[in-house]
């Protein structure tokens, strides 16, 4: 004990405190999460962002996730609080967790693909500026394999330069796998837990304070690197997966099969398992495509130009899923969508969530408006200026006549020519198609990107209803075309481009 506050007894790092920098999609809820679960552990979550600190510091948060408001209110004001004051923050807690954006580059070496580490390297630097004893400092950031060495490296030479030897910083690695609507449920019962690091001590102090609430067995420990990569790798993994049943979607479409009924045959296979194998427009999201661009980079810096050719390949599907989705759109309504209203359900990359990070959505909407199509979206948390800006970051311009936010999906439907599924909402399983029906041009069209409603039901109310992965009778396709046309879409070698801005796109970069 010193001063009353229980200390390591071989560290000499306190232990009811932690602080967190970045309060963005990842350090919120996880923050929140070990506040709930931990009450003797004061949590301080810092970030520069003001006006991002007074949303958590509101009833207003500035994310949508389930459960988090409930878990904010019961902690805050308790043992977790929200602030700007980084300095403080990282002078009061000897457990630092650093949870900021680490973007794709979009200029110099790597461009496109390598991760841009500036603000996890200005963690770094503030901490080893302010930090007045030893600390543990934990990545919960997606970086590359080795950027606990770069960390280190940072921390160890403004050690000298600020005249601090004595301190001592240890390095853990603890990504996070969480997915977006899911976050609270994966915090609570998490299928594992990763800490790597190199000082068994130091790893110790965080399996602690995961073992108030997740079992020993599912708190791994590795070293450094080994947990770095697995992040990548499991996000890679994930988005082959959807990749893969997706190229087999558009087989499906040519052959006369139901790529659900496959993704069901393979699924029942308990050597494949049935997860992420529902076909669909095509993963979206900060961090699938970013993460397998970087494991590409990665690859290709130790020449493995094949392993590299490999994974890059995961990520051009993807691209091309949402063309060939598009194109067929387009070819069913007459070859030209020129002035017709196209109602748009769902504008996030994926349900409860209203995060529209390079949601499949921008390529689909923006194919769409360059044909001369009236987008009319609907969806029940994304707001318009969220969408404009993420168009904007992609370098599309957005003509406000052709995109338009609908308060209801009835408002959306009336006189359109199409409805296009784009996010699977519960709620749109819910709807009276009938009505809609009623309201739409005839013929009505029905583009099912996520294979999830009533197709049999919606065809016996009079839709022409296309579905991902399986043919319509005596429909043929030839979709090359259009396909070929609309691979020059800006928005297409934008997405290939990568990139993210932190202050725009919903993460935090708490030490711009």
């Amino acid at each position: 004990m010193s001063g009353g506050e229980p200390v390591h007894p071989k560290l000499g790092i306190r232990l009811n405190k932690i602080c967190c920098i970045g309060a963005g999609y990842v350090g919120g809820p996880t923050m929140a999460t070990i506040a709930l679960k931990c009450p003797e552990i004061q949590v301080v979550i810092v970030d520069m962002n003001e006006a991002r600190i007074n949303a958590w510091n509101s009833d207003n948060l500035p994310i949508y996730e389930p459960g988090l408001p409930e878990v904010v209110k019961a902690c805050r004001g308790k043992n977790l609080f929200f602030s700007t004051d980084v300095k403080k923050g990282i002078e009061d807690a000897d457990i630092i967790f650093a949870s900021v954006n680490t973007p794709t580059k979009t200029q110099g070496v790597g461009k496109g693909r390598a991760a841009d580490l500036r603000f996890i390297e200005s963690v770094g630097r503030t901490i080893a500026q302010h930090a007045t004893r030893s600390k543990i400092v934990i990545e919960k950031s997606t970086v590359p394999i080795k950027t606990a060495e770069a960390i280190a490296r940072v921390l160890t030479a403004n050690e000298v330069s600020n005249g601090t030897i004595g301190k001592r910083f240890w390095i853990l690695s603890n990504p996070e796998f969480l997915a977006e609507g899911t976050a609270m449920k994966d915090l609570d019962k998490p299928d594992r837990v990763l800490i790597g690091g190199q000082v068994e001590e130091a790893i110790q102090v965080l399996v602690d304070i995961y073992a108030h609430w997740v079992p020993r067995e599912q708190i791994l420990t590795t070293n450094l690197w080994s947990s770095e990569l697995s992040k990548l790798v499991a996000n890679a993994m994930l988005a082959q997966r959807v990749s893969s049943i997706n190229s087999i979607a558009r087989l499906c479409e040519r052959t006369g099969a139901d790529v659900k009924e496959v993704s069901r045959a393979i699924g029942a296979d308990s050597r494949i398992g049935p997860k992420f194998l529902n076909a669909s427009i095509g993963f979206g999201g900060s961090c699938f495509q970013k993460d397998i661009l970087n494991l590409v980079y990665i690859c290709q810096q130790f020449g493995l130009d094949e392993v590299a050719a490999y994974w890059q390949q995961v990520v051009d599907m993807n691209d091309a899923q949402k063309v060939s989705f598009t194109s067929r759109i387009i070819q069913a309504l007459f070859n030209t969508v020129t002035k017709k209203k196209i109602a748009v359900f769902g504008f996030a990359f994926k349900k409860d969530t209203g995060d529209v990070r390079e949601t499949p959505a921008l390529t689909v909407c923006d194919m769409l408006m360059s044909d001369g199509a009236i987008v009319h979206v609907y969806d029940p948390k994304v707001v318009k200026e969220d969408a404009i800006t993420e168009f904007k970051y992609h370098d599309v311009q957005v003509n406000d006549d052709q995109f338009i936010f609908a308060s209801s999906p009835e408002e959306a439907c009336d006189a359109a020519h199409a409805i296009i599924v784009l996010t699977e909402w519960d709620e749109f399983k819910t709807y009276n198609y009938d009505l809609f029906f009623q309201k739409m041009m005839k013929p009505a069209f029905l583009f099912d990107g996520r294979n999830m409603l009533d197709h049999e039901g919606l065809e016996r109310l009079g839709f022409e209803v296309h579905a991902l992965g399986k043919a319509r009778p005596g429909v043929g396709s030839g979709d090359q075309d259009v396909v070929q046309r609309a691979c020059s879409s800006p928005i297409n070698r934008r997405t290939l481009g990568g990139g993210y801005r932190s202050e725009m796109r919903g993460e935090s970069a708490a030490l711009l």
